[in-house]
């Protein structure tokens, strides 16, 4: 299974600016005033071969001093519900704040493994305040500098050490694992409800009232596979904003657990940033995914509606648009095999492998008919293409110059394989390699 390391902290200790360090991304915008962290918490690190996804809790933070702690409990709970490993981070510079005391008094009582990290410690009068830190209770202090990345590397060796040992997953269980996916209340439980044909959720009005992760063993008209369900909202959130980041987060989970995630969107709202996020989180873990437009049923029917409708979600989901997308309705339970049937085809897509010389025999000719363009004055040659032996769709193309490979092309080759053989809904990666 996937494991998750979620960051908490109070807020200005420099969660974001570790977080885009262990994911080498400038997602996170990051400024001096408090609670400005937008945009991405989640992303994927690879450490010693072993991968994990990590978190950064700093969400949604409404800056108010008195719903300030409130907010940031409310975080801490997530991540203790959520994470396999609880990165608690400090400031060397602050010391111990009255708000450090009570997370840290929060994640005591914790079975999970939880790590101290000091951040800012960086120079030496700095390291000299670290036993302070020893107070809070939490065992071995990690000095690191989120700015220069100093004491990751130390981190992160005793992190991958708590994972449990084995998580290359059973890849091969035979059977697909699909999911459900998408944000509160498009109509996940009904859909999952209709497919068992048995009240196994109890589905209300209120948002988020889905309870845990269910996971149900599908056999029924020729299909076998494991139905995963999301872990819904515990609790409904008295502020909407909190409920979007949480159910991104909750969805971490059940995507990193599925092979193929169906992405629900409600056709009465259409597609949002929301559900874009989710679609790039498939995405980034490498998911099959199939999109599927609930509550058609409610949608005015004119002629050419769904060819429209259907290239307007696409532009949205660009570059990655090779993707099935079906218009069904949970509650009439219009099309629902189709869209099983489509994931079950994306889950075979995902797996397929293609013969060396059949790739090469296609892909010459593609790169003959349009070669990468020069760089001052250096030709790109490439050579050779092999697809890489990796549990998702990913091809090595040999050349003199990988590195002057830019993405239009990369997106131009990826686009020929996919006119040329069956990926579709999977995520296809291509790599540059030196001959």
């Amino acid at each position: 299974m996937g494991n998750i390391v979620a960051i908490v902290g109070r807020p200005n200790v420099g969660k974001s600016t570790f977080f885009n360090r262990l994911t080498e991304s400038r997602h996170a915008i990051v400024d001096e005033t408090s609670g400005v962290t937008r945009d991405r918490h989640y992303g994927k690190v690879i450490w010693n071969g072993r991968n994990f996804s990590v978190i950064d809790t700093g969400g949604y933070i409404k800056n108010s001093e008195d719903i300030f702690e409130e907010e940031i409990r409310k975080q801490v709970m997530l991540a203790i519900e959520e994470a396999d490993v609880i990165l608690l981070m400090v400031d060397v510079v602050n010391g111990i704040t009255d708000l450090d005391e009570s997370i840290a008094q929060m994640l005591r009582k914790v079975k999970k493994p939880v790590m101290l990290v000091a951040n800012k410690a960086d120079n030496n009068a700095r390291l000299m305040d670290i036993p302070e830190f020893y107070k809070l209770g939490l065992g071995e202090i990690y000095p690191v500098s989120s700015i220069n990345g100093a004491g990751t590397g130390d981190l992160l060796d005793d992190l991958v050490n708590h994972f449990e040992k084995d998580d290359t997953e059973d890849e091969e269980s035979e059977l697909p694992r699909i999911a459900v996916v998408g944000r509160p209340n498009v109509g996940k439980s009904s859909l999952i409800n209709a497919l068992i044909g048995e009240e196994r959720n109890i589905v209300t009005e209120i948002s988020g009232t889905t309870r845990d992760a269910i996971n149900t063993r599908y056999s029924k008209f020729n299909h076998d596979f494991i139905l995963v369900d999301t872990a819904g909202i515990r609790k409904k959130a008295k502020v909407k904003e909190d409920l979007e980041f949480y159910s991104v987060m909750r969805s971490v989970r059940t995507i990193e657990n599925a092979d193929v995630c169906m992405l629900m969107i409600d056709a009465t709202i259409g597609i949002e940033s929301q559900d874009v996020n989710i679609f790039h989180l498939i995405e980034r873990s490498k998911k099959g995914v199939v999109v599927l437009i609930n509550k058609w049923d409610l949608v005015e029917k004119e002629t050419g509606t769904v060819k429209e409708y259907e290239s307007g979600v696409r532009k949205k989901l660009e570059p990655f648009t090779d993707i099935p997308v079906v218009f069904i309705s949970a509650l009439t339970r219009q099309r629902i095999h189709k869209a099983l049937e489509e994931a079950i085809k994306v889950f075979e897509n995902r797996k397929r492998k293609i013969p060396t010389s059949k790739l090469n025999e296609v892909m010459q000719a593609a790169i003959e008919a349009y070669h990468p363009p020069a760089i001052k004055g250096k030709y790109i040659r490439i050579k050779y293409v092999t697809q890489l032996p990796t549990y998702t769709p990913a091809f090595a193309f040999y050349c003199n110059l990988p590195q002057y490979v830019k993405e239009p092309y990369k997106r131009y080759l990826e686009n020929k394989i996919r006119e040329n053989f069956d990926f579709r809904g999977a995520p296809v990666q291509i790599f540059m390699r030196k001959k």
